[in-house]
């Protein structure tokens, strides 16, 4: 049993770590690289990292990982989500760097181009999921009204991030962005599911 055991588990970490590389590695052998600034290259790049934690968290939620589940995995499930701050604010930002007009633009949700729309959604989505996250213990909130917040705001992340990155046509390769984009949906919505069983059978 403890064998089995180690194999399922070992399994599950190579799953999510082919999802999480594979997309990585490919971006970083794009053409398309040759073209483009260091400063430009790292807001990509962030946006893919991003991405990546976005896979993790849902997991880490539901205690997919083996070896994070419980406590530990609550801790790093804050921690990344810490993270996903940061990417977020680091591909913004060097964006910004690169052409201040066109983020002007998008966030005056007044940009031509689709994906900027959804990519500013996602991002807003990602603060206030923080902030509520931050204010957990000071908001007069019940924990079930949180837990249903916080997961909306969840739900609101993923479906702008995915969008956002299926509509966007640069340094990611198509089938392996894909597969991501579909782990985190499928990922997120198991969580979700999970959760709304849960308060229906407390109620």
């Amino acid at each position: 049993m403890k064998g089995s055991s180690r194999a399922h588990a070992a399994l599950i970490w190579a799953v999510v770590v082919t999802a999480i590389a594979v997309p990585i590695a490919a971006a970083a052998m794009s053409p398309l690289l040759q073209w483009r600034g260091a400063v430009y290259i790292a807001a990509g790049f962030a946006g893919i990292v991003a991405m990546a934690l976005l896979l993790l968290q849902p997991l880490l939620v539901a205690g997919a990982l083996p070896g994070l589940s419980g406590r530990s995995g609550r801790l790093v499930h804050r921690w990344a989500g810490g993270l996903l701050v940061v990417t977020v604010v680091v591909h913004v930002a060097a964006l910004w760097v690169t052409s201040p007009p066109d983020v002007i633009d998008a966030l005056l949700f007044a940009s031509p181009t689709p994906f900027s729309f959804w990519g500013v959604v996602a991002m807003w989505a990602v603060f206030a999921s923080a902030l509520l996250a931050a204010l957990r213990w000071r908001l007069p909130l019940r924990p079930q009204t949180w837990r249903l917040a916080h997961t909306g705001l969840a739900a609101v992340i993923v479906v702008g991030s995915v969008v956002h990155a299926m509509l966007i046509e640069g340094t990611m390769e198509t089938i392996s962005k894909f597969v991501l984009c579909a782990l985190v949906t499928v990922a997120t919505l198991k969580v979700i599911v999970g959760l709304n069983i849960r308060i229906r059978r407390s109620r």
